[in-house]
C-alpha cells in the first residue's frame, strides 16, 4: 500500500489528507496536530475515527487544511481521516458510517441580503 489521498470539508474549511503506513503521526500544515490544534476538544475530534477503528499506531497522516475557523478545520480533518481509513480497509465503513464521520455537514453561512443588516436582521425600525 502506498499513499491514499482524500478530502474533508466543513463550512468553508477544506482538508486534504494523505495517509501512509507509519507510526501514528498526524501532521497538519507541517506542524504536529497537537501544536496546530492546542485545545483538547479539537484534538479529540481529530482522533475520533482513528480510535474508533483502533488503528492508532499504524498510519501517518499528512494534512493540508485551509479556510474557515479552527473548529471547522478540525471537523474537516476528521472527515478526511475517516474517508481515508475507509479506503484503506473497506470493512471499517459500517463502523465509521454509524458514527456519522462520513456524512458531509452541509450547513453553510446564509448570505447577506440587500436592504438588511445581516442575512435576516433588518435595520432598527423607528416609528417616529
Amino acid at each position: 500500500m502506498q499513499q491514499i489521498n482524500n478530502i474533508g470539508r466543513r463550512k468553508t474549511a477544506v482538508a486534504r489528507v494523505y495517509l501512509r503506513p507509519g507510526s501514528g503521526n498526524i501532521t497538519v500544515n507541517n506542524k504536529d496536530f497537537k501544536v496546530y490544534f492546542p485545545s483538547d476538544v479539537l484534538q479529540i475530534i481529530v482522533n475520533q475515527p482513528i480510535e474508533l477503528v483502533s488503528e492508532m499506531g499504524k498510519f501517518d497522516f499528512f494534512v493540508n487544511v485551509k479556510g474557515g475557523g479552527v473548529s471547522g478545520q478540525a471537523q474537516a480533518v476528521r472527515m478526511g481521516i475517516a474517508r481515508s481509513l475507509v479506503e484503506s480497509s473497506p470493512e471499517n465503513r459500517s463502523v465509521i458510517k454509524k458514527e456519522g464521520y462520513l456524512t458531509r455537514d452541509s450547513r453553510m453561512v446564509e448570505r447577506k441580503k440587500f436592504g438588511r443588516k445581516k442575512a435576516r436582521r433588518s435595520f432598527q425600525f423607528s416609528k417616529r
